[in-house]
């Protein structure tokens, strides 16, 4: 009788341990070249109703000088999308998995700045030059945060860099703002909903405590989480874009989210710049 007291004890176990929410495996494969070819579609059609993001509005142009789309070309010659935020004439920020994830590699960034369009107008810069930060993991997400290079962008009334965040604010209860490019609306109502223009969206920083309880150990102390309460928040084909408070100043890179949906309520993991701004300054 022991045996099989011993597997009963384990089904137990397992059954009592914390279930939590998974992330994306591959994100060009699951997100970035879907939603390309999604936002793409929707630009051409010129079929622009005002929403963006899940519970956000659209963004006029000038609103947010200092988002930058990504138009990816990935070395299979399909083409994926993210986001990123310029912090000098040189130099954005953006998630170390736009330019690398498990088994899909970027060639090329094209860096779309000065437009609330992504594969159309604005100011667009062509590089392969990208450096991801040395601990970048991409099983478990940590560390991701990349800085692009290009030639020099003047800025304009249209484009302008954003101020980093240093220090130790952990930011808990501040509402912060995020921007992109992505989706709108989960599932097959998505496809319709969905229409094509920058979004932003105001969301709740939270404790990495209280989000740990959604995303277990994939939380560390270098992510950042807001809540989902609502169903607000980022969505696919945000990826890389900002987070920023008053100044403005980045607080966060958008880094992932539940891989079963963006309006289910729960939080999204970021990268926390305040651990990154060392790395960020001696870069630019």
């Amino acid at each position: 009788m022991k045996p099989i007291l011993v597997v009963l004890a384990l089904a137990v176990a397992a059954s009592a341990a914390p279930q939590y929410e998974p992330i994306f495996y591959d994100y060009h494969q699951e997100i970035g070249i879907p939603e390309a070819a999604r936002i793409k579609a929707a630009e051409e059609a010129m079929d622009f109703d005002g929403s963006r993001i899940v519970g956000g509005s659209l963004a006029s142009l000038g609103q947010f000088p200092f988002m930058g789309g990504l138009v990816i070309l990935m070395t299979t010659g399909g083409t994926s999308v993210c986001g990123s935020s310029m912090i000098s004439n040189t130099r954005s920020v953006t998630a170390a998995h736009c330019w690398r994830h498990r088994t899909s590699q970027a060639r090329q960034f094209t860096v779309v700045l000065g437009s609330i369009r992504l594969f159309s107008g604005g100011t667009r810069v062509v590089t392969s030059n990208v450096q991801m930060h040395g601990s970048w993991n991409d099983w478990n997400l940590n560390n991701d945060i990349a800085i692009i290079s290009f030639n020099h962008v003047a800025y304009s009334n249209t484009i302008r860099n954003i101020n980093i965040a240093t220090g130790s604010n952990l930011f808990v209860g501040v509402t912060a703002t995020a921007v992109g490019f992505g989706r709108t609306a989960d599932g097959a109502a998505g496809n319709i909903q969905n229409t094509q223009a920058l979004s932003h969206v105001n969301i709740p920083v939270i404790s990495n405590a209280v989000c740990a309880q959604t995303f277990g150990n994939t939380i560390i102390a270098s992510t950042l989480c807001t809540s989902g309460a609502g169903g607000r928040g980022t969505c696919n084909g945000d990826s890389g874009g900002p987070l920023f408070v008053a100044g403005p100043t980045l607080i966060g890179v958008t880094s992932f989210g539940s891989a079963l949906g963006c309006q289910r309520g729960m939080p999204a993991g970021f990268a926390r710049v305040t651990s990154f701004a060392d790395w960020i300054r001696s870069r630019m």
